[in-house]
């Protein structure tokens, strides 16, 4: 204004108080109108989220009461997304759990149950006087008793080994020899039913720290589960194949296969592919669930892979060199 020519105190007095109060109020109404969007945005955001939340704590509440097929929407929000998807992966192994557990005590009673029946029917006949009490019916007796025992000793053991029990005395040891000596050990058995029984060594086999004992039982049960699934003049391969710091050893059999729909489930207790098999020519269903545990107690690992029904199945038990 002095540049205008406009230089009278009174006039740019006047026109500083116009702008100060001009400013003023326009602050006042842009704090206004900001404070006032901010309480909207907030409102809205706040009852997204307690929406979202009270979804979640919903489905948390159902699950809590035994519904675990109960799942939660994913918002559009990135965080709560991850919320929410970490949290229907939480029902979903929970369904899994509680499944398996269902499945487990429905198997265990059936597994006490049958050679109870026949200990009842056995001591029936005998208080009728159908069989007299000679050495055929001590042998029912005692033959079920043994299948109670090794039932609950098999279950001890997979539940020790599961939970970091089991006690280890490790030593050195070659798997070549480790390997040899379960063939050894299941030859015989296998000259019986006539399947074929190959052993591959490795050329050079660096050493591994195992509990012998332990992994003796390992792939015993692996020899005794290929047989069991093997025919008559079949095949079963065992080989030890060392590199990439570890030591494996693997069963190979050309025997009944396994569908891809049963792999994931193969070392869960009681399960079985073949659930025509009775429960004395299929063992009690629990050799695999054990072996696994064993290796996972040893740092190792046991896999199995098949390429479908009648295509046999390979068994492979990884163990880290020393």
């Amino acid at each position: 204004m002095r540049e205008a020519g406009h230089d009278s105190p009174d006039v740019l007095a006047h026109s500083e108080e116009a702008f100060n109060t001009a400013g003023t109020l326009a602050l006042l109404i842009g704090l206004l109108i900001a404070g006032t969007g901010a309480i909207i945005v907030s409102v809205l955001v706040s009852r997204r989220l307690r929406r979202s939340l009270d979804d979640l704590g919903a489905a948390a509440s159902r699950i809590s009461d035994g519904d675990y097929t109960q799942r939660v929407e994913e918002p559009d929000s990135r965080e709560l997304a991850t919320l929410a998807e970490s949290f229907n992966t939480m029902a979903t192994r929970l369904d899994s759990v509680e499944t398996s557990r269902r499945r487990l005590l429905t198997d265990l009673a059936h597994e006490i149950r049958t050679p109870l029946a026949s200990m009842e029917i056995c001591v029936e006949s005998l208080e009728d006087g159908a069989i007299e009490a000679g050495p055929e019916a001590w042998h029912i007796l005692t033959g079920q008793i043994d299948r109670i025992a090794r039932l609950a000793d098999d279950l001890g053991q997979v539940s020790a080994a599961e939970e970091g029990r089991l006690n280890l005395t490790l030593e050195d040891a070659d798997p070549d020899q480790l390997a040899g000596e379960a063939v050894l050990a299941a030859k015989e058995g296998y000259e019986r039913k006539r399947v074929g029984l190959t052993f591959e060594p490795a050329v050079e086999a660096p050493l591994v720290r195992v509990d012998r004992t332990r992994i003796a039982q390992v792939l015993g049960n692996l020899l005794s589960n290929a047989l069991r699934h093997t025919a008559e003049d079949g095949q079963v391969t065992v080989s030890v194949l060392a590199g990439h710091g570890a030591v494996r050893i693997a069963v190979s059999d050309t025997g009944d296969g396994i569908e891809a729909e049963h792999l994931p489930h193969i070392f869960e207790r009681f399960y079985r592919a073949d659930t025509a098999r009775d429960r004395d020519s299929g063992g009690t269903g629990v050799g695999l669930a054990i072996s696994r545990a064993i290796a996972l107690a040893h740092g190792g690992q046991l896999t199995v892979t098949s390429e479908g029904r009648g295509r046999g199945a390979v068994l492979t038990l990884r163990l880290p060199v020393r």
